[in-house]
């Protein structure tokens, strides 16, 4: 014998409601705002010591920290692995994710590794543990950004999120879009603010004096302006000599992300055209030595490639310091300090010595069977390490990721 009728629309309506609840708490634990962090469960690694030459090859992109971990960047994640000189990824030793937001960019210093987020939030995490150390409100990153699956945009080249030492020589993280806000890279607490119009200024990077660089052309002709990244204060305000309304300012000498600059190059928009300056605490003065555009200045060494041959010459002065007319065809692949790393045409990775031209070391980029048949594509120094995205060739800029890249694992790491 079944329900009379009115109890069973009752029953009925019960069981839609509790199936509807059922529903939404379903949805609302898949889709709510949610963060997972998987600390690390083994031991802090010790430094590297890799042997000169190719280490392994990599799927994505890792950013070298101190010199023991390498972190990467996934669409919603930052994670790390260890050792820093294994030959190929390995199981996260830490992990840390969020959601619905993506993950825009990652800086690091010391033991310390910041991510900033899609909705302007800034997580740092603690290298060691991968424990989250702190976290704050940033401003909204700007525009969009093609980044492709090994992330070496998020993790070699963030955009609106940098790293200064201050005169004091305490570490500032500045975050740039919306707004601009100076953050204590010690403990997440929130230095200055300041209000700024991303349709018309753009920050490029910090300098080794603990200042923000921004090309500012919100009121009249493109200045180039210098902001105390401790205190926001806007010291500087800059416009080299006959230039336009329009400005390009690069910044040249730089750490990973841009930071710590030591000059930087100006230029009309277009142009490949420039003026090679040196950042300090007052005015740029000029260095002509890094007026070509694929000029890099590393140890006070401005060295590029000058018809096929490698020339190093005073940042300060101009005066050459060495050549090295001996070497095949090359092209300046990276920079950093005590090391120049060249590209031979035959894909051998050439590192010298910036101050004297002595050679470091020179062994063929070759992984396992893949081969030297590739164009370099992204590439990153940091720690006595390069790591190179590897292009197939011919080169397609708008092809997918399978077209673009030469295989699964493109990125190819070296001890040099």
């Amino acid at each position: 014998m079944g329900f009379p009728k009115g109890r069973r629309r009752i029953v009925v309506a019960v069981a839609a409601l509790l199936a509807t609840a059922a529903v939404a708490a379903t949805v609302h634990r898949v889709l709510a705002p949610a963060e997972v962090s998987t600390p690390a469960r083994g031991a802090y690694p010790p430094a590297a010591a890799a042997a000169v030459g190719v280490v392994g090859r990599l799927p994505v992109a890792p950013l070298i920290v101190d010199g023991r971990l390498r972190v990467y960047a996934a669409h919603r994640q930052i994670y790390a692995d260890r050792p820093v000189d294994g030959r190929h990824r390995t199981t996260p030793y830490w992990s840390y994710r969020r959601w619905p937001a993506e993950l825009d960019g990652v800086v690091a210093s010391g033991t310390t590794v910041v991510s900033r987020w899609s909705d302007g939030r800034l997580v740092a995490l603690d290298a060691r543990t991968g424990r989250v150390a702190w976290e704050a409100a940033g401003p909204a990153p700007v525009g969009e950004r093609a980044v492709r699956r090994t992330g070496a945009a998020t993790v070699w080249d963030p955009q609106g999120v940098f790293v200064a030492r201050a005169a004091d020589g305490r570490q500032v993280v500045v975050a740039t879009g919306a707004g601009a806000r100076g953050i204590d890279l010690a403990d997440g607490r929130e230095l200055w603010r300041a209000d700024a119009d991303p349709g018309c200024r753009e920050a490029v990077g910090t300098t080794a004096s603990g200042q923000l660089i921004t090309v500012d052309a919100c009121a009249g002709p493109a200045v180039v302006e210098f902001r105390d990244a401790a205190t926001g204060v806007v010291g500087v305000r800059w416009r080299p000599p006959g230039a336009g309304d329009e400005l390009v300012a690069t910044p040249v000498g730089c750490g990973t992300g841009r930071v710590g600059c030591a000059a930087l190059r100006t230029a009309a928009p277009g142009e490949d055209a420039g003026r090679g300056w040196l950042v300090g605490d007052g005015e740029p003065v000029p260095a002509p030595a890094l007026d070509r555009p694929d000029a890099e200045l590393v140890d006070g060494t401005a060295v590029a490639v000058v018809d096929g041959v490698p020339v190093a010459r005073s940042a300060r002065t101009g005066a050459e310091l060495w050549r090295r007319p001996d070497l095949p065809a090359a092209r300046l692949l990276a920079v950093q300090p005590g090391r120049v790393h060249l590209l031979t045409e035959t894909n051998d990775l050439v590192t010298l010595d910036p101050v004297t031209g002595a050679q470091r070391s020179w062994f063929a980029l070759n992984a396992g069977s893949d081969g030297i048949g590739w164009a370099p594509g992204a590439a990153y120094a940091a720690g006595g390490f390069v790591a190179v995205e590897r292009l197939r060739e011919p080169v397609d800029p708008t092809g997918d990721d399978q077209r673009y890249y030469l295989t699964s694992e493109p990125v190819i790491l070296a001890a040099t």
